[in-house]
């Protein structure tokens, strides 16, 4: 049933293949843990007292509350999904309630950081310098997601109109405009790969230097080598990217609707989040600024 739970996320929720991917996960801990303690029981015939104590044992491994929430969800989904199949008849996430989880702020890089990783840095005029430089901009100068990245088509790439097309979670498409500069870096990028890589069908963009797709660990390792090289913020990732695109825009003074739609957001409520970075610059100014600060 949990073969038939991922196909139904991946093929009618069309739910992202991170969230597959860690659902997977979750269900494989939860089943492993039922072995390993209850070795009688099976997954499908779980109860409520069988899913509090997971939780507790989670809780005691000293997880971090978000992340026991989202276990909580993965559970939610796949016994609702159980339901609606017959399979069982009692739902045993009735009565389980989500852990209080202390809210964080969205971590981003300081803009004068940015400048020196985009500006400053030497980047070789090979295939790889240019691919991680254009890497580097496109996730800071769009907002895009990683998965979104990975998966641009050169087709959805407009240097005339300086926009690119993505299509985002469940599937839904829109259209991010984008620098000038960045119009020189793509174009040097695909003249040089172009010369030394064989096209191929995907039609990706972005490729290895072996013409494959770009994988998630890869762009990974080149934002975090080159963040680290100028910034001392905690997290590098290409996630903390795509929060600082979207508060140095807030910062500027642009309307958060339409960040939200830049983002890709189907709720306004996620973008409020980098509102938050926004208010601190602003309290941080009137603190030093104002005479009765």
């Amino acid at each position: 049933m949990v073969d038939s739970f991922l196909k139904y996320l991946q093929y009618e929720k069309r739910v992202s293949p991170n969230t597959i991917s860690a659902y997977q996960n979750d269900l494989e801990q939860f089943t492993a843990f039922l072995a390993t303690n209850f070795p009688e029981d099976k997954i499908e015939a779980a109860d409520y007292h069988l899913v509090r104590a997971w939780i507790i044992q989670l809780v005691e491994t000293n997880i971090e509350a978000s992340s026991v929430n989202r276990k909580i969800a993965c559970l939610r989904t796949y016994y609702k999904f159980l339901l609606r199949q017959e399979v069982i008849s009692k739902d045993p996430m009735f009565k389980i309630k989500v852990l209080k989880a202390r809210k964080k702020l969205p971590s981003f890089i300081k803009e004068g950081d940015m400048v020196h990783v985009l500006d400053n840095q030497s980047f070789e005029s090979t295939l790889t310098g240019l691919r991680e430089k254009l890497i580097l901009e496109l996730f800071y100068g769009t907002g895009i997601r990683l998965s979104e990245l990975i998966t641009l088509k050169e087709r959805d790439v407009d240097l005339r109109n300086r926009t690119i097309k993505v299509l985002g979670k469940r599937n839904k498409e829109r259209v991010i405009p984008f620098a000038i500069n960045l119009v020189s870096i793509i174009e040097e990028y695909r003249n040089v790969r172009n010369q030394e890589v064989k096209k191929e069908d995907h039609g990706l963009l972005l490729v290895t230097d072996k013409g494959e797709p770009c994988y998630p660990m890869m762009i990974y390792r080149t934002v975090k080598d080159h963040l680290t090289k100028s910034s001392s913020a905690e997290k590098k990732s290409p996630h903390v990217l795509r929060h600082t695109y979207a508060t140095h825009l807030l910062d500027k003074g642009a309307e958060i609707n339409a960040v939200k739609d830049l983002l890709g957001h189907t709720s306004l409520a996620a973008t409020q989040v980098y509102t938050h970075n926004s208010m601190e610059k602003l309290k941080k100014v009137f603190d030093q600024a104002h005479p009765k600060a």
